[in-house]
């Protein structure tokens, strides 16, 4: 069954707060209502439009005004300056210059000249559709019990039998000016009708209010979501199942192996990053009778294909028998297979001004018994992909259940992925961040120099997890940078360094996350003072197992998951000053320190070949945000040089040559700097931060 009576949409229209909002603000609002719901509309997928008349600037009279969702939007979370605004006598006069179908792509060139009030918003290509729709106000949803009737292979009738003349029914055309004629048609032949089916598309509705636009938008959808409902009551989905899931934590852990043996392998332009998810309407796909005869036919709406591809990598895996070893052996020839078949879909396809051959990779990669990955050149992108390939799902669900299913036909399929005006808004991309598409784990993430670490990494692009053994400090760093970089790129994760399973866990957990990793920052600590006749083994111990042993064990299994995506790699130690000048009352912490250099020497030696740079920043005294210099130490080393706390950190900026305090910024900025390729011909080095100390330098 695709939904429930108790899913219906809920109309949350609020009157009396829209009583005081002009049009465009009333657009707004309707626009962010829909958008909210997944349901309704996909991340960035839709349109909506109202007609308002304006103060016209330059003659000071009234003129009409289409306010019209901008390119490049997401309704559900756009603000006012997202719409563009185009005068409605300009659009009209643009029938005037149209040339006909084969000339469609240049009526975009002219919708610039249409801008009112010098509105720097790009105008989408959908603005003809709306514009022409004798309608003050225009929705265009991508509600998934809708495309499920339009992706149907008798969706006329079907439209006809759900909705009556109330809704009409247009055959497949893409997006364009010619469809925007279309629409107007219609409308002029069909004046009582609340909208139109557009055939493998979506959902046009109208109304002269936009509160009465937004009603029937709610109330088509809702209608569909019944009849589906109906015809789908005691009807297993896909057929039924061929399979049954993995456990929960066995699916999780099949992932974590997949996914960086696959990111290793669609990484070679740039790197990805990857997206787990495992709810029940992917399993009840993957798992069917029907993924086999459904999954190669691709999507059916644009806004999905362009999001998923011509279709996904079906893993060839058996939750019966589940062979990791087999599969992640097989993983290459499978991969290749689809760059194969992708790369002879766009020979057969091609046109003769088509872009040049992108990406041959998979975007979503389905495997039975586990769930779906996806991967993308960022988080957001690789998550919203899941989420369109979900909502391919829910279509492809109400369909087989009511009718057949039918993709968009390949050529239709190719002329929208490689449309040149999509090619020309790919060129319009900014230039990647340098850390984009990265993934970086810090240890101490909850601390004052990984927290600062974080940021500056984040800053550059990464996706970050903070791992530390205070999860409770680490989700309170999350929670300060996910608000200023999203709640994509940054997690936390709980990991005592000294405990084999545990670092195993965060290392699995960060390859679900994002589908492995490039960076390391080994920043876990603590710090001791004592003479060494007061030292006692469980000191000594402890000293030697987080700050020595905890190093080793999260730089080993770096290197087996930098070796499984076989990409290379940087991994840098924070140090210490202490690890190369010695320091009174501290010799358990200062021999740790050193063993982490030396250590940093040999991992660098073993890493060269397989492009894993391993370096070290030493830090000295920094004391401000760092919890190490909390409590007991803080006291120790104030009385082992005869101060007290407030004169520590002047003490440690006057004995440095430069005489200036270390910031965990500072720290920060040196370790992007080994992390990025900005030093990528460097490895077995240390780098130290520490204002000036000559007992610490290294020559």
């Amino acid at each position: 069954m695709l939904t429930k009576a108790k899913d219906r949409l809920q109309n949350l229209w609020d009157s009396g707060k829209a009583a005081g909002m002009s049009e465009p603000e009333k657009l707004l609002y309707r626009s962010n209502l829909l958008g909210s719901d997944k349901r309704i509309t996909n991340y960035g997928g839709g349109n909506t439009s109202a007609k308002v008349m304006e103060r016209d600037p330059l003659t000071g009279e009234q003129a009409e005004v289409l306010w019209v969702k901008g390119s490049g939007g997401d309704v559900g979370s756009m603000k006012l300056d997202g719409f563009s605004t185009l005068y409605m006598d300009k659009l009209r006069a643009l029938k005037g210059v149209y040339r006909g179908l084969e000339f469609e792509d240049e009526m975009v060139g002219y919708l610039p000249h249409c801008t009112f009030n010098l509105n720097p918003r790009a105008a989408s290509i959908d603005t003809p559709l709306h514009a022409y729709v004798p309608r003050a106000h225009v929705d265009h949803m991508h509600a998934d019990a809708i495309i499920a009737i339009a992706a149907s292979k008798d969706s006329k009738a079907l439209t006809q039998e759900i909705f009556g003349d109330r809704i009409g029914w247009l055959p497949w055309k893409r997006p364009g000016y010619e469809l925007g004629l279309w629409l107007e048609t219609y409308c002029l032949e069909n004046p009582e009708a609340d909208g139109v089916v557009l055939e493998s598309h979506g959902l046009f509705t109208w109304g002269d209010t936009a509160e009465s636009c937004y009603a029937t938008t709610i109330e088509i959808i809702n209608e569909a979501i019944a009849w589906l409902e109906a015809k789908t009551e005691g009807k297993p989905a896909f057929g039924g199942a061929k399979l049954q899931s993995l456990a929960p934590e066995a699916r999780r852990e099949v992932a974590a192996a997949l996914m960086p043996a696959i990111r290793g392998m669609v990484s070679g332009n740039q790197h990805m990053v990857g997206h787990f998810d495992d709810q029940d309407a992917v399993l009840d796909f993957v798992n069917s009778n029907a993924l086999e005869t459904l999954a190669p036919m691709g999507t059916s709406c644009p806004d999905h294909f362009l999001r998923t591809k011509i279709a996904p990598l079906v893993v060839d895996f058996d939750p019966n028998t589940p062979d990791l070893d087999a599969v992640l052996a097989s993983l290459p020839a499978q991969v290749q297979a689809y760059r194969d078949s992708y790369a002879a879909y766009y020979a057969r396809c091609k046109r003769p001004d088509s872009p040049a051959l992108r990406d041959p990779n998979a975007v979503v990669y389905l495997v039975p018994g586990v769930g779906m990955i996806t991967f993308a050149k960022d988080k957001a992108t690789a998550r919203i992909s899941g989420e369109f390939y979900v909502n391919a799902i829910n279509v492809m669900r109400g369909a087989s259940a009511v009718s057949d299913y039918q993709g968009l036909p390949e050529q239709e399929a190719f002329d929208i992925e490689y449309w040149l005006l999509e090619e020309a808004k790919l060129q319009r991309m900014p230039k990647p961040k340098s850390l984009a598409g990265r993934v970086a784990m810090v240890t101490g993430g909850g601390g004052g120099i990984g927290a600062a670490t974080a940021e500056r990494l984040l800053r550059e692009g990464a996706c970050v997890v903070l791992a530390d053994i205070d999860l409770a400090a680490a989700e309170k760093v999350e929670k300060q940078l996910s608000s200023v970089y999203s709640a994509d790129v940054v997690r936390s994760v709980a990991v005592d360094v000294t405990r084999e399973e545990a670092v195993a866990r965060a290392y699995a957990e960060t390859a679900v996350a994002y589908g492995g990793v490039d960076i390391l920052v080994s920043n876990a600590g603590i710090a001791s003072s004592a003479p060494v006749e007061d030292t006692s083994l469980a000191l000594w111990s402890r000293n030697m197992d987080i700050l020595s042993t905890g190093y080793f064990l999260v730089s080993r299994d770096a290197f087996r998951l930098l070796r499984r995506q076989g990409m290379g790699g940087s991994i840098v130690f924070i140090g210490s000053k202490n690890g190369l000048a010695a320091s009174p009352n501290a010799s358990a912490y200062c021999t740790a320190k050193a063993s982490e250099l030396h250590l940093a020497r040999c991992l660098a030696l073993e890493g060269a070949e397989l492009g894993i740079r391993v370096n070290v920043v030493n830090p000295d005294a920094v004391l401000r945000g760092s919890r190490i210099w909390e409590g007991e130490w803080l006291d120790q080393r104030a009385s082992t040089y005869g101060t007290d706390k407030a004169g520590l950190e002047e003490m440690y900026r006057n004995r440095s040559m430069l005489k200036r305090s270390v910031l965990p910024e500072d720290i920060a900025e040196a370790t992007y700097f080994l992390a990025s390729d900005l030093s990528a011909k460097s490895t077995g080095n240390i780098l130290n931060v520490d204002a000036g100390n000559k007992e610490a330098f290294t020559r």
